[in-house]
């Protein structure tokens, strides 16, 4: 299984401009309120339609508007799960999961995937019980198992655990996880998580593409920076080639190399090493955040410069513990980064 996106849609002021390609993987889509990753979903399964270009499924083409191609949401078999899972609220459990297996014109395999789906999911207990009646993981499930009933060329999932509560989070993440995993197929995730593969899209384009360990090596934009989970992020200047000053931090840094278009540099909270070595401060200790597992301590390389924090395990820290501490920040973890500015979806 794969697919190939290469789309464009202008809303307003708002210009969505996205390409990319997967294959038999979940490839997750990070990015901030707006930025486009829910109506990239809405593209692909036929709900919005795209201005120009190319949207392409296990070998069938679902748009090309240069061929005039248009499939429908029925033609397309797509999976899409939105975020509020969109149960039709007169319908009970069973009903609901019998309507998405109405591609199937053989009643007695329709309702022998039915019954299967509903036993893999633990429905049948709820069969008879409306959408109203369901805590927010048991509609989850109903929703899924709708989906998964049709045997969709594909699985688009829109922010799947933002309805529910915290303490619900975790073993529905597990149960989606392993159900993704069973599903076999390309699965489109939008998600505050970092998956295995990563598409960061900010402002309706495509920042950064790749697998997770190259996608947080080089997030490539501050917006990507920050919604990989870096924290340490200042505004910079270029001094040579192989230098810069982290302005927000009054640091002379040494890079290895500098991108063309960079105006900002970040390092991870945990990327900081103790003692001396390049790029070695000897900072004030502005004030520390004990975390379950970890304490986040702020640095100051002046008085008047921004804090930098650096994240370690409780043991370092206890043993470190002073009003300075010394520090360096690795040039290979410095990270260099556009900084784009572009309209925002409302």
């Amino acid at each position: 299984m794969s697919i190939f996106v290469d789309i464009e849609k202008t809303l307003g002021n708002f210009r969505l401009k996205v390409a990319f390609e997967a294959g038999n993987e979940t490839l997750a889509l990070l990015g901030a309120s707006g930025s486009g990753k829910s109506m990239t979903l809405k593209c692909i399964a036929g709900i919005e339609t795209p201005d120009r270009g190319r949207i392409v499924v296990d070998d069938v083409v679902l748009f090309d508007s240069e061929k005039h191609i248009d499939l429908t949401p029925q033609q397309r078999h797509t999976g899409l799960m939105f975020q509020n899972y969109a149960l039709f609220p007169n319908m009970t459990v069973l009903q609901n999961i019998r309507a998405g297996a109405n591609r199937e014109p053989d009643k007695k395999k329709r309702e022998a995937a039915v019954a299967a789906v509903m036993d893999s999911f633990g429905r049948m207990p709820l069969a008879g019980h409306l959408p109203s009646q369901l805590s927010g993981g048991q509609q989850q499930r109903t929703a899924l198992a709708r989906i998964l009933v049709s045997n969709p060329r594909i699985l688009l999932l829109d922010e799947p655990f933002s309805a529910l509560d915290n303490h619900l989070r975790f073993r529905l993440e597990q149960e989606v996880r392993q159900t993704i995993a069973e599903f076999g197929k390309t699965v489109l995730l939008v998600s505050h998580d970092r998956d295995d593969s990563i598409a960061v899209v900010n402002s309706g384009t495509i920042d950064a593409f790749g697998t997770k360990a190259e996608v947080f090596r080089n997030p490539q934009t501050r917006m990507g920076a920050m919604l990989t989970g870096c924290k340490n992020i200042s505004a910079m200047k270029v001094l040579d080639s192989t230098h810069i000053r982290a302005v927000d931090w009054d640091m002379r840094l040494e890079v290895l190399g500098i991108p063309e278009g960079v105006s900002a540099a970040g390092i991870r909270m945990h990327d900081i090493r103790s003692g001396q070595g390049k790029n070695g401060f000897r900072c004030r200790v502005a004030g520390e955040i004990e975390n379950p597992f970890s304490y986040t301590v702020m640095l100051q390389a002046n008085p008047s410069a921004a804090p930098i924090g650096w994240e370690m395990n409780k043991e370092l820290w206890q043993s470190l513990r002073a009003e300075e501490v010394e520090i360096c920040l690795p040039p290979e973890a410095l990270l260099l980064l556009k900084d784009e500015t572009k309209e925002v979806m409302k």
